[in-house]
């Protein structure tokens, strides 16, 4: 699961994802079986240095763009406020992978506190305020995806589906880029409740709340079809994605906020806190980072951002890549476009080794195994094309070439 924190004040937005939600669904591998009788004309085009000609020719090579990565949906937690906020703070400690936001309404301080454990499977976020009755918020959600939406007591139940096909971002001037069909494609399902110290937990249609409180905790369960690159996600094929994010629910709806905080920290530290990395001594004023970015773009010296970027670069790897056979992608697990530039997918031509640089460097060899996995699901199916090429390839050769004998 990933998420985009913004930290607004009477709005806050949140962009929720899944890796395992893209769009598409199971292809014909033998998609371009003539490929291999364009080669020939391919190399000649080279020989005689037309480069354009090649590139031209060897889009007959390829197969079909690949599908994009979709955005599940955004989260608003919607707050109701009078007046104008004092001491407004926020922060990303990558140290235990725990964003915080804080501000003052009033002399009322209002704390919201987020993470996704992996442990437990869910999305945390505790609200409070520091006077009684002074906490009261609605949540909301919207997708970019076909979806629907449910209300009991103090849940939100969110079903819909991703395309079956979503043209690349890059390919313009074509109808229909997006294609929807309720029965294609990956299936999702977001689950919101509410654990609340005090207050009435209140809900619409489409909507669930808490009024008059000052304590609460959202806990977000997401999980999708997807079993696998060789399943069909919207067939009998696909796993039972309602029962599991309602099962994550429930398992960690009745821990303690301590508990499920302690196992996120103990088992994001396991990686994070391997490597530590000392430049020496630095003379850089300790600021917020974007002071610090500015101050450091005009060549002034600042080694502690120089280890912060390092170790936000842990902190990414550790976050996104721990899917088996679903690697970190582009935009990785923050992506909010349905047509996100190139696709949001995995370009192997460069993107995804650069994804990667860190795993096995900075002591993350486990993160590495998701693109492990994946290049041996990407073998599976480049047998068929390798099979196919190559073959027709020396059946062509065969055609050509005389064979001598007494």
């Amino acid at each position: 699961m990933g998420a985009t924190v913004f930290g607004g004040v009477n709005t806050d937005k949140i962009y929720l994802n899944d890796a395992t939600l893209w769009s598409g669904e199971p292809v014909n591998a033998d998609m371009n079986p003539d490929a291999y009788k364009t080669i020939p004309a391919i190399r000649e085009a080279l020989m005689n240095e037309n480069y354009k000609l090649a590139d031209s020719l060897q889009r007959k090579v390829q197969g079909s763009f690949s599908q994009s990565f979709a955005p599940l949906g955004t989260m608003f937690i919607n707050f109701h406020h009078d007046e104008s906020p004092q001491k407004y703070y926020r922060e990303l400690n990558i140290n235990n992978a725990i964003s915080q936001t804080t501000y003052e309404i009033n002399g009322v301080k209002f704390t919201r506190e987020y993470f996704i454990s992996y442990p437990d499977q869910v999305m945390i976020i505790k609200l409070t305020s520091s006077e009684k009755s002074a906490l009261n918020f609605d949540i909301n959600f919207q997708s970019l995806l076909k979806f629907k939406v449910k209300t009991d007591n103090n849940s939100l139940d969110v079903v819909g589906y991703a395309p079956y096909h979503t043209e690349p971002s890059y390919r313009n001037n074509i109808k229909n880029t997006v294609l929807f069909d309720e029965n294609r494609g990956t299936k999702f399902a977001s689950l919101f409740k509410i654990n609340n110290l005090d207050g009435e937990v209140i809900k619409t249609d489409s909507s669930i709340g808490l009024q008059n409180g000052s304590e609460a905790i959202i806990f977000i369960s997401i999980a999708t079809s997807f079993n696998g690159f060789d399943k069909n996600p919207a067939a009998a094929e696909g796993i039972d994605f309602h029962s599991i994010a309602l099962r994550n629910l429930n398992n960690s709806f009745h821990k303690s906020f301590q508990d499920l905080k302690k196992n996120h920290m103990e088992d994001y530290q396991t990686y994070f806190n391997r490597v530590s990395l000392n430049l020496g001594i630095t003379s850089a004023p300790d600021l917020p980072t974007d002071e610090r970015l500015r101050r450091y773009a005009k060549g002034l010296e600042d080694k502690n951002l120089e280890i912060l970027y390092f170790q936000y670069g842990r902190y990414l790897l550790i976050s996104s890549s721990r899917t088996e056979g679903v690697p970190a992608n582009l935009q990785g697990i923050w992506n909010p476009y349905i047509r996100p530039p190139w696709s949001s997918n995995f370009t192997i031509n460069i993107n995804a080794e650069e994804n990667y640089w860190l795993a096995e460097n900075a002591n993350l060899s486990e993160m590495h195994i998701p693109m492990l996995k994946f290049i041996e699901n990407i073998a599976t199916t480049g047998k068929i094309t390798a099979k196919k090429t190559f073959m027709g390839l020396v059946a062509g050769l065969l055609a050509i070439i005389p064979i001598f004998g007494q």
